[in-house]
């Protein structure tokens, strides 16, 4: 009996102690393959088949780690066999605390892949464990440099904005966000976390077949932009939706209308000078009119084909979906249809007629060519951790080559230009 006790006692501790858990699938040899570029979003429910064959075709049969902080390996088969897409591995780990995130071997795999994948849960562990730590380091480093595919569902897609609603203390509804923006549920993070390209200044949230979910994301919106003092965008996805982001800013929206009501929602502070909430205080209702039009939204139905879409590197132009006006009248969340806004006078640009600069092309590999009328500008490129680069430029070009793949901002100034650009080198 002593030694009954004591195996089932060891047994208990061991399942305690462990650190993340893997489920392998496939070859277990790494292959080596240059990965392309691009960003899954799925609203959390059962996933768009065709959103995951694009996710998985982004890997060039290369190998797909997936990160949960709980449940098992509910991804492997479905990945590995059953969309009809070829990739080398899938690889699951179920990460239970910092250690198991911060594990060589899981770093390895993460540093290795071609595709990364988040499944769904508790939001607040993914930013527990894997944030500020080695973990944050690979996933910005694999989607940055390597230039791999990422996405996630639920509490995945939930941490891959800029911004981020942490959920530390539980999550809230619209009435709580909405009376009191700095509710102590309101738990958000900014900038801190994952660098992804055309994410930045993003909020995302899902499960928006809950009409709930709208005013509470206006209420994160409405604290980005109070406290960052900067315009604060979000994306929203039904259930049942996906927004697929190729590495040009087009975010195509798959799902199943018009059987289902399943769409997404691209939002957007107003591209006006006077943007930010009349009233976002701690304790009191949150109040963001300007004129009925503190939001512009293009909602957009997702379809099997993916073929409606959202431009985010203009957050003008899409096809397929209509444009809404959301706004809050002292507490309560409104909506009203509008029209595309005019954003060719984008905010912190200087009040004269901008000279016109064109950089392509974007991605680019090895130069980079400058169209414009004024040969005496002056340009800056930056690394995506804002360090300054030197660059050997000759009238209208730029030569690249000796720098690695990743994310680049070239600043632009001249008598009438002030522009900075977000570059992709492949």
């Amino acid at each position: 009996m002593y030694k009954v006790v004591l195996i089932i006692l060891f047994s208990f501790q061991f399942s305690f102690s462990q650190d993340y858990v893997e489920y392998a699938t496939g070859n277990t040899t790494d292959f080596v393959v240059n990965p392309d570029s691009g960003i899954c979003l799925m609203g959390g429910a059962s996933e768009s088949d065709e959103a995951m064959v694009w996710f998985l075709n982004k890997a060039n049969g290369g190998d797909v780690v997936v990160l949960r902080t709980s449940g098992s390996s509910g991804y492997n088969n479905y990945f590995y066999s059953e969309l009809g897409v070829t990739v080398n591995s899938v690889t699951t780990f179920v990460i239970y605390n910092e250690e198991g995130a911060t594990n060589e071997y899981v770093l390895s795999k993460v540093e290795n892949a071609e595709a990364i994948w988040f499944a769904g849960g508790d939001q607040y562990n993914y930013v527990s464990y894997f944030k500020d730590n080695a973990l944050e380091d690979a996933l910005n480093n694999f989607v940055n440099v390597k230039g791999g595919v990422i996405g996630g569902t639920s509490a995945g897609m939930a941490i891959l904005g800029s911004g981020y609603f942490s959920a530390q203390n539980g999550t809230i509804t619209t009435a709580q966000a909405l009376s009191n923006p700095y509710h102590s549920r309101a738990t958000l993070g900014y900038n801190d976390f994952l660098e992804i390209p055309f994410l930045e200044d993003i909020i995302t949230d899902t499960h928006y077949d809950n009409p709930d979910r709208r005013g509470r994301h206006s209420a994160f919106l409405a604290r980005y932009a109070t406290d960052n003092t900067s315009r604060a965008f979000g994306i929203a996805c039904n259930e049942y939706t996906a927004v697929c982001v190729d590495s040009d800013g087009k975010a195509y929206v798959y799902g199943d209308y018009p059987n289902y009501e399943e769409h997404a929602f691209f939002i957007q502070t107003n591209c006006a000078t006077d943007y930010l909430p009349e009233n976002c205080t701690s304790g009191n209702p949150l109040n963001w009119l300007q004129s009925n039009e503190a939001l512009k939204v293009y909602k957009v139905p997702g379809m099997t084909t993916g073929e409606n879409y959202f431009d985010l590197s203009d957050w003008q132009t899409g096809s397929g979906g209509e444009w809404q006006n959301w706004f809050i009248n002292n507490g309560t969340f409104m909506t009203s249809t509008t029209v595309n806004p005019n954003c060719n006078n984008v905010l912190n640009t200087p009040e004269f007629e901008v000279e016109t600069v064109t950089i392509f092309p974007n991605p680019f590999r090895d130069v980079i060519t400058i169209q414009s009328e004024n040969l005496n500008l002056k340009f800056q490129m930056f690394d995506v951790l804002g360090k300054q680069i030197d660059i050997n430029r000759n009238t209208n070009t730029i030569n690249t080559s000796s720098l690695e793949s990743g994310i680049y901002f070239l600043k632009v100034e001249g008598h009438n230009v002030v522009k900075t650009f977000k570059l992709i080198k492949n």
